[in-house]
């Protein structure tokens, strides 16, 4: 057939009526228009107009030099459905090196992919399966993704690997990874494997969307642990929410995130660690002007790396543990962090400690910081039930509660067993558990039951009297807790404090009995008004400087 520049997809089959299966006509136009550019060098694009059209039992297979571009996000729709095949992950378009042989000399080029939704709630398979994405492909070359809305994929929505002189922009990812119990390989709303294209991979991630998606909102993740962690990767104006992880790097150096929000994720806002395939966490990245608030978790979660990372002029708030927590875990890298630097970030509010160091750290500096009014975990264990409790999809309010405002936040709600506290009517069931993300003096507001969940409870919404109990709080709670090894540190000019809160931020700085603290300065910051004693020391610092402190 003759191959124009510009293709009108109804006038080669593609029907768009929801009934229909499109997929056929849409492969066959593909393959035309990407022999016809690999025969005269010019790039062809489909235009799809408004419609629903089906991809049914079978995903199309890319080819180089072919766009596709539909008439608006909530205009032209690709569904996803697999009736005939329920082995069969079905995207709308992928290209692999497992399947096809994708790799740096054999990649799809100058392609993009513009304006249209992908609708991936027709897809289930028998088992969770990786591939089940809306968009999967490998070894992208000039790439271009913008104006797509992805949601309901059975696993990762948007999920591309290996991306060279790509822009990922306007990109919304909802509720993907429905088929992901959150601790498979990707069901990621943005999932983006790196490394392949060797030292530098030149991709911009930029005003893209990530909301109640099943492990992560957007990641970066090193494929092969051989590989080399690349560079000129750059996230901007982001938004990730409701998902198990905000933002995670899993591989990348020198990963730049800027002017992004991370809001109510189950674990973490934002993530750094060895949970990705190759064990290998960021190392190299910075994280300037962001806003982590409301987690679940973690406002920041770090560990497994060997360093530097860089956090700068972040609002780490209103998080259900720490504010930032350094850790690894197991099967990945366990030694010291070198040069982490925390500078002039807003650490307030978060229900335990501000700053907590349970993974050892040489040479961190810590300056410049507002951290205050930690601690809010400060309630204790209650006991409930009968006249006056009822919930709803996301609360518990038991009228007759004075509970601390903030003091449950973090907690784990449990209801059901045996009825607790005086006049409970209710009839015992059985225990179930939500996590608590805030309180008001009668009222606990919970998390989902799993990213993209209206309601935080399994089996429905309990009735009236339900007997409940929440735990008692940890103590001591502290604005800057070391409990690992802390080499030659830099802490100055930070402003740690509890800022009225007398129950809630105990100490301002707490050396845990399992630490040690070597050598250097803690000078020049103001470590008054706290709950108890400024510092409390179980394990002396030894060496080093600490001198010109307030409090």
């Amino acid at each position: 057939m003759t191959a124009p520049l510009t293709a009108d997809a109804h006038e080669y089959g593609l029907v768009g009526d929801g009934t229909a299966d499109d997929g056929s006509a849409l492969q066959k136009l593909v393959d035309a228009l990407g022999d016809a550019t690999a025969g005269d060098g010019r790039p062809r694009t489909v235009r799809v107009p408004a419609g629903r059209y089906l991809i049914r039992d079978k995903p199309v297979l890319w080819r180089s030099g072919v766009s596709l571009v539909g008439a608006g996000r909530g205009a032209t729709c690709f569904a996803l459905t697999n009736p005939g095949a329920p082995t069969q992950p079905v995207p709308l378009a992928w290209f692999t090196t497992a399947q096809h042989g994708a790799g740096r000399d054999h990649h799809v080029a100058d392609v993009t992919f513009a304006h249209f939704e992908i609708d991936g709630l027709g897809v289930e398979t028998e088992e969770y399966e990786v591939l089940a994405k809306g968009l999967g492909l490998q070894y992208v070359l000039r790439g271009r993704f913008s104006d797509l809305w992805i949601h309901d994929t059975a696993a990762t929505g948007f999920g591309c690997d290996f991306l060279q002189d790509t822009v990922v922009e306007g990109v919304l990812t909802e509720r993907c990874g429905r088929q992901d119990p959150g601790e498979k390989m990707g069901g990621a709303g943005i999932g983006i494997g790196v490394g392949g294209w060797g030292p530098v991979e030149r991709l911009a991630v930029t005003g893209c969307t990530a909301r109640g998606n099943g492990t992560n909102g957007i990641f970066l993740e090193l494929q092969q642990d051989d590989w080399v962690p690349p560079r000129g990767i750059r996230l901007t104006a982001c938004h990730a929410e409701d998902n198990r992880y905000g933002i995670s790097d899993w591989g990348a150096d020198g990963l730049l995130v800027t002017g992004c929000t991370m809001l109510g994720n189950h674990v973490a806002g934002f993530d750094v660690s060895a949970q990705g395939t190759t064990s290998v966490g960021g190392r190299g990245g910075l994280v300037t002007g962001c806003v982590i608030d409301g987690n679940a978790g973690d406002g920041i979660a770090h560990g497994n790396t060997p360093g530097p990372y860089g956090f700068h002029g972040n609002r780490v708030s209103d998080n259900g543990r720490y504010g930032y927590w350094e850790h690894n875990l197991s099967g990945g890298d366990q030694e010291p962090a070198t040069d982490i630097v925390l500078e002039s970030n807003d650490i307030h509010d978060n229900a335990l400690d501000g700053i907590r160091v349970d993974a050892p750290l040489h040479e961190p500096a810590i300056f410049g910081n507002r951290i205050r009014g930690n601690g809010r975990r400060a309630a204790p264990e209650y006991h409930g039930g009968g006249e006056g409790v009822h919930c709803g999809p996301l609360s518990l309010t038991d009228e007759r509660a004075d509970w601390l405002p903030g003091g449950h936040r973090g907690k784990e709600l449990t209801i059901g067993g045996e009825p607790g506290g005086a006049e409970v009517t209710a009839e015992a069931t059985a225990e179930v558990t939500a996590v608590v993300t805030d309180n008001t003096a009668t009222r606990l507001t919970l998390a989902p039951l799993r990213p993209g969940a209206g309601t935080a409870w399994p089996h429905g919404t309990p009735g009236p009297g339900t007997a409940y109990r929440l735990p008692d709080s940890p103590a001591p709670r502290a604005g800057l807790t070391a409990a690992a090894a802390v080499t030659h540190p830099y802490v100055h000019g930070n402003r740690v404090r509890d800022d009225g809160h007398p129950r809630t931020q105990v100490h301002a700085v707490w050396i845990a009995p399992e630490a040690t603290w070597t050598g250097g300065r803690v000078s020049g910051n103001d470590f008054s008004g706290n709950g108890s004693a400024s510092t409390r020391f179980d394990s002396a610092p030894s060496g080093g400087r600490w001198r010109d402190n307030a409090g």
